[in-house]
């Protein structure tokens, strides 16, 4: 039922066995060997001060691999005088968890002594599982610490967020990422095998790393465990070739997704064509579908360019079209492509304001008839009805517009599209002022 990630973990002792991974031998066993966090862990911050005081209330560390979640569990086990579980997200059903809650209310009930539960990944759970926690949470038979990679918003229960405290962990930066990197060449287990790496060397591997820890370390052991001692440190170029090539940090289904292409809109949005081409890239070279990347770059031309340059609409059909039939990785160039004119092109929300305006107008508004005189008289009942009476055929007009009124009368004069004086829609802008003014002339007579 339990994961025995903490069972062979004694207070201030740290494993050494040989088969045990550079991740876990390099792992903290105490705050301050905690590299980075100092937000949180540093004298009189919140965390550490909860933690020290054994006063550690529901919590979930969010943040991406490698960033300390685990860590934090671990040294809240060494440090709490509480009873603690570990419990694995992955394995645990909910008869296991109900199971565990009444062990706890029963030892909360005859000793005075709090459960805390560490649960690993606890964004794998599903909503059944998570609301078995809530009565014993809300309760205080148990303390909850929960380790998500995922944004706690979208994959933990509103109920049983409300009564945690989401603490957010950031990656770790180049610097602190190398920090870890010099520790782990002084431990007993890497200089036993008598590899060092030059500083050229160390550096590239703390680069490509993401800002996750375990993966700098395990490219680290990597590199130690493949290598044969010649005396001389390893150089940079001899360490890309055995690590071959880095890992992006890009999850297709997680919230990077989504951050990364936020990115790549909002750089097009903002003219920024350096920008826009390296997301673009990232999302790419991260395994993102290119099609996915080629409509959201049509949906920037109709909602950020609009008809300030209707052109930019074509090209994303080209470019979806030519994605289609290249195939990656050429289409990463016709990609890069549409968004570098995306970024040129003037822009103009105008086309999506009015679209936005209209929808609320119709989700929220009274929805009125159609005007007879623009209705269809399919049948004689409905010309009886006055369906199409007085309907104006607008081809039979010089300007090809009427005096005509379209909308319902509670809608007379509504204006949705707003045209800006960007590019060709200044134009079309003028053109469409024009024309309204005959309309009213016509209705009107002045």
């Amino acid at each position: 039922m339990t994961s025995n990630l903490f069972d062979d973990l004694q207070p201030g002792r740290k494993r050494v066995d040989k088969e045990v991974p550079l991740p876990e031998v390099m792992r903290p066993s105490s705050l301050d060997e905690v590299v980075g966090l100092r937000e949180l862990l540093g004298p009189g911050e919140f965390l550490r001060t909860a933690i020290e005081e054994d006063r550690v209330p529901s919590l979930i560390f969010w943040g991406p691999p490698g960033s300390g979640k685990t860590t934090l569990g671990r040294i809240i086990a060494r440090v709490t005088k509480a009873r603690f579980v570990p419990l694995s997200a992955t394995s645990a059903s909910i008869k296991d968890i109900k199971a565990m809650m009444e062990d706890a209310r029963k030892e909360r009930d005859a000793t005075g002594r709090r459960t805390i539960i560490f649960i690993d990944e606890i964004h794998r759970f599903n909503k059944a599982q998570q609301d078995a926690f809530l009565p014993y949470v809300e309760a205080g038979d148990i303390t909850l610490l929960g380790a998500t990679t995922e944004n706690p918003s979208f994959e933990i229960n509103s109920a049983l967020l409300s009564r945690a405290k989401v603490i957010v962990l950031q990656k770790l930066e180049h610097g602190q990422i190398r920090e870890i990197l010099h520790r782990a060449m002084k431990h007993e287990s890497v200089i036993k095998r008598k590899i060092t790496l030059s500083p050229e060397a160390l550096d590239f591997v703390s680069s490509i790393a993401g800002g996750d820890a375990r993966q700098a370390l395990n490219s680290l052991e990597l590199v130690i465990t493949t290598s044969q001692s010649t005396g001389q440190p390893l150089s940079r170029e001899e360490v890309a070739r055995i690590l071959h090539q880095r890992s992006l940090v890009y999850d297709k289904s997680g919230e990077e997704h989504y951050n990364i292409i936020s990115a790549l809109h909002k750089s097009i949005r903002n003219s920024d064509a350096d920008a826009a081409v390296y997301w673009l890239v990232r999302m790419l070279e991260g395994g993102e579908e290119p099609m996915y990347i080629a409509r959201r770059l049509v949906r920037a031309a109709a909602e950020d360019v609009g008809l300030a340059d209707p052109e930019a609409l074509k090209l994303g059909i080209a470019a979806k079209d030519a994605v289609h039939f290249l195939g990656m990785p050429e289409a990463g160039i016709v990609l890069a492509e549409l968004a570098v004119y995306l970024c040129q092109a003037p822009k103009s929300n105008a086309i999506y304001t009015a679209y936005s305006a209209a929808r609320g107008e119709v989700r929220n508004g009274d929805n009125p008839a159609v005007p007879h005189q623009i209705r269809n008289a399919a049948t004689s009942l409905m010309k009886e009805l006055g369906y199409g009476k007085d309907y104006q055929y607008a081809h039979d007009f010089d300007e090809f517009t009427t005096g005509l009124v379209c909308l319902p009368d509670s809608l007379a004069g509504r204006v949705f599209y707003e045209p800006r004086e960007s590019g060709r829609e200044k134009e079309i802008g003028e053109r469409l002022k024009k024309l309204k003014d005959l309309r009213e002339k016509m209705r009107t007579g002045k």
